[in-house]
């Protein structure tokens, strides 16, 4: 087992990463202060691992909530129902909520424990590559507004994040490509090095091989960790996280929430935001070019689909990075070197936009 530590002072909680570690006994029972523990999975994830979790917590008092599978349920309705259940079982401010599941269920169930009884503890057991190498670190927690994509949140670190790779061998290859959006994400904004080991190990990663896929998680979670306390409640660097994202979050909202997975989303919105960048002559066509192969070989979209250049410009309007009006965009500067940037003419970025939706 890998253990690495988010380090944030008092907020501060490691991440354990391995093989069969979901159903140690012992590993969690040092982050549960409180009998009361609300396991919070899918549909999908629950009749798999929801045993294997709950042989860890001991004599705790446990409730289990299941909620629909996929985007859908990141909204006002079933967070309120997480909540009802929550007063209905007279939780106190020592109870604690374990979210089992893919990056949705991660995200509701933080969100719910941030806003209870104005904060309970949290953890997290991601089952999701996206969410192990991703969603499940840093503490951003919310649902998705008709608006917009996770408008409605807040910052709430977990206790601690314990992600089994075991998981991943039920993990549909279509959701195994979309993490490793994520995971190439982090080579295009932090380091060169390890975006050109993707490029070596992708079929590797394809094939689930175990020694590609815990280096990968590994070192997504290193950057990610490192980031995050460079920056926890995303004041400045932390922005660099959402490369691809602006785009990708209106890919999303477009076409309705679900429809492409978040990963996908982003791998084309990583392609445009590569491709505005080769356009404003802040990196080379050989890096765009390299953006798009590796994702290519990951079996990701590199295309946007068909929209209004308006409707998709509005949707990029509410992207939380926007300040002033201003549509802030995380763009590169070469491979593992992005910056986050206002400073580009905006009819230059309706231009690539048209082109981009043009077949």
């Amino acid at each position: 087992m890998i253990t690495l530590n988010v380090d944030l002072g008092r907020r501060s909680y490691p991440i354990f990463i391995g093989s069969g570690i979901l159903g140690t006994s012992g590993l969690l029972t040092p982050y549960i202060n409180g009998r009361d523990c609300l396991i919070l999975s899918s549909e999908t994830v629950a009749p798999i691992y929801l045993e294997p979790l709950r042989a860890m917590l001991g004599t705790s008092r446990t409730e289990v909530m299941i909620l629909p599978d996929g985007e859908t349920s990141k909204n006002f309705t079933c967070l309120e129902s997480i909540l009802d259940l929550m007063v209905e079982k007279k939780y106190s401010r020592d109870g604690i909520v374990i979210t089992l599941g893919g990056g949705v269920i991660g995200d509701i169930g933080g969100f719910a424990a941030a806003i209870y009884q104005r904060g309970v503890d949290f953890i997290q057991v991601p089952t999701t590559l996206l969410a192990q190498v991703d969603s499940s670190v840093g503490g951003k927690t919310g649902i998705n507004h008709p608006g917009g994509k996770n408008l409605v949140g807040a910052f709430h670190q977990p206790r601690c994040v314990l992600s089994d790779t075991d998981t991943l061998r039920t993990l549909p290859d279509r959701e195994l490509s979309a993490g490793l959006a994520e995971v190439v994400k982090y080579g295009l904004i932090a380091d060169a090095d390890f975006f050109s080991w993707l490029e070596e190990q992708a079929n590797g990663l394809l094939k689930r091989e175990p020694a590609a896929l815990d280096y990968a998680i590994k070192r997504s979670c290193e950057i990610k960790a490192g980031v995050v306390v460079e920056d926890e409640t995303e004041q400045g660097i932390r922005a660099i996280l959402n490369f691809g994202h602006t785009f990708g979050h209106a890919i999303e909202r477009c076409m309705g929430y679900g429809e492409w997975l978040h990963g996908e989303a982003v791998a084309a919105g990583m392609c445009m935001a590569a491709r505005f960048s080769e356009q404003l002559g802040w990196s080379s066509t050989d890096d765009s070019q390299r953006v798009r192969h590796l994702l290519t070989r990951l079996n990701l979209p590199c295309q946007p689909p068909p929209l209004n250049p308006g409707d998709f410009m509005a949707a990029m309007s509410m992207d939380k990075k926007v300040i002033g009006g201003e549509i802030r965009l995380v763009l590169m500067a070469g491979i593992g070197n992005v910056k986050v940037t206002a400073d580009y003419p905006s009819h230059e970025l309706l231009d690539m936009l048209s082109g981009q939706f043009i077949r």
